[in-house]
């Protein structure tokens, strides 16, 4: 069922998202050669209790750690580990904040040290593409316009998109209905001012094709060539959106 929010649940989720942005900003800052995907999840994990918040991906539906770290070819869902950072990766960072039993969703891809400008690009076009997707949102529109955007963006640049894995919606559960697919489908589901979703583009450098690894939670794409993720939870209103999981500024201008 989509839900539509209160004024009272957009305030709370307004706040995880801003904690949301802060954590991004706190691992930014340690993600360089040497240190361990586990050290990020660990600084992550201290900044969101330290802000009186509980991380949202801890725990569910299984998940060890409390944020996703995906480096070079592993598309999402990444577990922290001893593995360190080295120059050149491609790292994903996916971050879910919890504040007062309301979640936020956000995810950033940053290449370490210098890299190919082929791989600069994908990370570049994959974060031009959420906003590309973004840029259709208002009431009333249908959700498949979002993927719509996407889609075509990514096939310019031809990037492979992931279509396995998907946006969604966002409120007392990290994950809620309605599904926001980052290519285009025929579903007629519009979307209603109130409504809260993570729109999150998957992109690979080379085919979209992806598998599971055997820890059951990390995607990787099959050819072995590197992926990027960027996501924002935002705010559907009359006229456009508002992003939640950005700085202040952003959650309080509605776009134009």
């Amino acid at each position: 069922m989509i839900s539509l929010k209160s004024d009272r649940e957009i305030e709370l989720m307004r706040h995880a998202g801003y904690i949301n942005y802060l954590t991004h900003l706190e691992v930014a800052k340690n993600i360089k050669p040497g240190i361990s995907t586990k050290a990020l999840n660990d600084i992550a994990h201290k900044f969101i209790l330290a802000h009186d918040c509980t991380p949202s991906f801890l725990n569910f539906e299984g998940y060890p750690a409390s944020i996703c770290v995906s480096v070079n070819d592993e598309v999402v869902h990444g577990i922290p580990s001893k593995r360190k950072i080295k120059e050149g990766d491609v790292v994903s960072i996916d971050i879910g904040v919890c504040y007062k039993g309301y979640h936020s969703d956000s995810a950033n891809t940053y290449i370490v040290g210098s890299a190919s400008k082929e791989i600069e690009d994908l990370v570049e076009n994959t974060k031009k593409s959420l906003y590309e997707g973004l840029s259709v949102i208002k009431d009333g529109v249908k959700i498949s316009e979002i993927g719509k955007k996407i889609e075509n963006f990514a096939k310019i640049h031809h990037l492979g998109v992931v279509r396995e894995l998907v946006g969604h919606g966002v409120g007392m559960s990290v994950h809620e209905d309605p599904d926001v697919p980052n290519y285009y489908t025929n579903d007629n589901t519009r979307l209603k001012s109130g409504m809260v979703i993570a729109v999150e583009p998957m992109l690979n450098l080379g085919t979209r094709h992806i598998y599971m690894e055997d820890d059951e939670w990390t995607i990787r794409t099959d050819d072995g060539l590197p992926s990027a993720h960027f996501e924002h939870t935002v705010l559907v209103t009359k006229e456009g959106y508002v992003i939640l999981t950005g700085n202040m500024e952003d959650s309080e201008r509605e776009s134009e």
